[in-house]
């Protein structure tokens, strides 16, 4: 079976793409930048992909000939606090458009649960989407899910951050909010289940797993399981905006999101219709079983997709293709380079950088930079690698975005997504003469861009040449 999967490099549909494959489906795979994609070569040959943006106007096109069910998984909540709802209406709109004359017969749709009264901006949207998709010329089939609990999932990582990082927690109000979470499994269960399922037609499901919690008991449940000593006390009189920087600050989540989870988490999130698990039964993952699978994944360093991954950035408004020619013109450089010993262990050190290996040389420095980040309303250095030793196009890395890993031909280009006054990019690469080449490239915003480098020369001196030194050094047996 033919198969599209819309926002294919999203946390579900990267999960959802392998397990499609294995059942032998032939999927599409549509993306706004496939440079983003981050699946490996293996993988790239059994697909298609397509590069559209569903917010954009609607353009004649041949890949959806043949095509008979469609996933419809596009998201905005990320990327702004004000005009997400609008861009989310457009998206679903333009779909219907591309698939009025194509084959679809079936289009299944991942929304949110919306059976409070009261809804947020973000649920609202969902349902709008809905309704929207409901009027396409295909059987809908919609899947309500509350918060998702998976390794990589911005639920799980952003309560992660909270448990594990504060002993002790004075917690806004909204912390005795009632939701349902569900474990990715089980959503990918639901997912795969209703294709081609006529008893799911043009229907809207609730999906959730067997616990009903608050999300301070999703706190303290996740303290037991990693034997943590918790303790979380309700200060009802912290506002929504308090309560967003606090998210901000103390987890890896972007300001955007932390507003619109805000707002979201004050809405109590309960499934009520049980009709899906008459159609498709199976026994759920109760809460702390998804926990304690998440950190099997975590442990086992296979987690495949991650929320951090996101384009939550402003600064990179467009396909990445766009910035990885580097600039000659009106840039500052610093270079460096150093003949290599043994290229394979220094090209798995370039690969494993940042993270909790760090930054080969004044990591603590690189800590305060993103500290102060976070302080000016950048996206600091919490959001980490996916991964230990592996690196994808459009992977995140602390406060930089992978732009090319290109490991056959030993590149690495790496674009700063943390605030400064110009774009900045980080090269490392090894030539044929095994010397290792690490340029910083610095392309300034006015006086104040340039000020900012000269500002920085004294750090980059120390930093880069120790970097480049012990990038050459480091064994990875050592302790």
């Amino acid at each position: 079976m033919k198969i599209l999967l819309t926002g294919a490099n999203g946390y579900v549909s990267r999960r959802l793409l392998p397990e499609l494959l294995l059942l032998g489906h032939d999927v599409v795979c549509a993306v706004r930048d496939k440079n983003r994609l981050g699946i490996d070569d293996e993988m790239l040959q059994k697909i298609s992909i397509w590069e559209v943006d569903f917010t954009k106007p609607y353009e004649e096109t041949a890949i959806l000939n043949g095509v008979d069910i469609a996933y419809y998984m596009i998201h905005s909540m990320s990327t702004s606090i004000g005009d997400f709802d609008e861009l989310e209406k457009t998206s679903a709109k333009n779909f219907n458009k591309y698939l009025d004359n194509s084959t679809i017969k079936q289009v299944i749709y991942l929304s949110g649960i919306v059976n409070n009264n009261s809804l947020s901006k973000h649920l609202q949207s969902r349902l709008n989407v809905e309704q929207i998709l409901f009027s396409g010329r295909y059987n809908l089939t919609v899947l309500r899910a509350g918060i998702i609990v998976g390794s990589g999932s911005s639920s799980f990582e952003i309560i992660r951050d909270l448990c594990e990082k504060l002993p002790i927690m004075i917690a806004p109000k909204w912390v005795l909010t009632r939701t349902h979470p569900i474990a990715i499994r089980d959503v990918l269960k639901y997912l795969i289940g209703v294709i081609e399922n006529p008893k799911t037609y043009n229907k809207s499901f609730d999906v959730a797993g067997p616990n009903i919690l608050t999300y301070k008991q999703l706190m303290e449940q996740y303290a037991e399981v990693r034997n943590l000593n918790l303790k979380v006390y309700n200060f009802p009189l912290m506002t929504p905006r308090l309560s967003s920087y606090w998210l901000f600050f103390v987890t890896s989540t972007s300001y955007y999101l932390a507003v619109n989870l805000i707002n979201s988490l004050k809405v109590e999130v309960i499934a009520k219709d049980s009709e899906i698990k008459k159609i498709i039964p199976f026994e759920g993952t109760t809460y702390k079983e998804a926990i304690r699978l998440a950190f099997d994944k975590i442990e086992q360093n296979s987690v495949i997709s991650s929320w951090k991954d996101s384009l939550t950035s402003s600064r990179l408004n467009q396909p990445l293709s766009n910035y990885i020619q580097i600039p000659k013109y009106g840039c500052f450089k610093d270079k460096k380079r150093i003949k290599i010993t043994n290229t394979e262990q220094t090209l798995e050190n370039i690969w494993s950088i940042g993270g909790h290996r760090g930054w080969y040389y004044a990591t603590w420095i690189w800590n305060i930079r993103g500290i102060l980040d976070k302080a000016f309303g950048g996206i600091g250095i919490r959001r980490g690698r996916t991964h230990p030793t592996q690196l994808d196009n459009g992977d995140a890395l602390d406060f930089w975005r992978v732009l090319l890993a290109d490991k056959e031909n030993k590149r690495l280009l790496l674009f700063a997504e943390m605030k400064v006054p110009g774009e900045a990019w980080l090269e490392f690469r090894i030539d044929k003469t095994n010397t290792l080449h690490q340029t910083a490239t610095f392309r300034p915003h006015g006086i104040w861009g340039r000020l900012y480098w000269y500002a920085m020369l004294p750090f980059h001196y120390f930093i880069f040449d120790g970097m480049i030194k012990n990038i050459n050094k480091f064994k990875t047996t050592s302790k």
